[in-house]
């Protein structure tokens, strides 16, 4: 029995869209689901900022999760018109509960509506690290300003919505993507979970200024072990990739003459 053009097309929809389908960049899976705060909410700045989320019910589940990063954010919804202000926690545990709370200053914002939201950074058993993003609310009595960048990017808000869900969960089914430049700067020392993140490495200066040595970090104390300690739980530690580049030139000074008179003659006792 032959199919008619349409139950044809509609017969081979499913060959042609399964493959297409495998590219999409894996962003639309979600684990976390804001609850508090709401979409559009008005909230006093200057105080605590409570923070409840629950499972999505999509993939990655909760469960699967080990720690996290939380910190408010504000600007659009793109890359590179949203900022990072500060941090509500750097070391998460869903263990814990799904609750987080921290304080939030006048002056880092100002009181644009719906200019602020969370963003979350989650790392799974499996490894791998999954962002997720608030709805957007309003904190008001804010006397800080925002850079033209992220102004715009407020000014430009047409709704409630944060920026898209970021899964980089490490699996068997899709390559590893790009790692969120904002990891690297998170100090090294208040970093949980499986994955750690290094800053890029520095570059030795062209000249040698300094007479006296000073500590490139803070110093930190130090416990000794009386027991024997766990097994480490970490299992990756990325370093940023150098951006730092070199050009060479040839030099085009002109050789030194042959030497003559005394250093000629001691020269030439030495020919063969």
């Amino acid at each position: 029995m032959r199919l008619a053009g349409s139950a044809r097309l509609a017969a081979s929809l499913p060959l042609v869209l399964g493959p297409l389908l495998l590219l999409l960049p894996r962003r639309a899976a979600a684990d976390v689901k804001f609850t508090k705060p709401e979409a559009g909410a008005t909230l006093r700045g200057g105080g605590a900022l409570t923070v409840q989320w629950e499972d999505s019910g999509d993939a990655p589940a909760i469960d699967d999760l080990t720690t996290y990063q939380l910190f408010l954010c504000a600007g659009g919804n793109e890359e590179g018109s949203f900022i990072q202000l500060t941090s509500i926690t750097t070391q998460g545990s869903f263990g814990t509960g799904n609750r987080a709370e921290g304080t939030v200053s006048t002056g880092i914002g100002d009181d644009d509506e719906n200019a602020y939201f969370l963003k979350m950074i989650s790392v799974a058993a499996t490894g791998g690290t999954v962002t997720n993003y608030s709805p957007r609310f309003t904190l008001t009595g804010m006397t800080g300003t925002f850079p033209p960048a992220v102004q715009a990017g407020i000014d430009d808000l047409t709704g409630t919505s944060g920026p898209d869900t970021v899964n980089e969960v490490a699996d068997d089914a899709a390559a590893a993507g790009p790692v969120d430049a904002d990891l690297f700067d998170v100090p090294f020392q208040s970093q949980t979970g499986l994955t750690r993140y290094a800053p890029m490495m520095a570059v030795p200066p062209t000249q040698i200024t300094r007479r006296t040595k000073t500590p490139l970090f803070p110093t930190s104390s130090v416990e000794l072990a009386k027991t024997w300690l766990p097994t480490a739980r970490v299992q990756t530690t990325v370093t940023q990739s150098q951006t730092f580049s070199v050009k060479s030139i040839e030099n085009p000074a002109t050789a030194a003459a042959m030497p003559d008179d005394d250093m000629q003659k001691f020269l030439n006792r030495w020919k063969d």
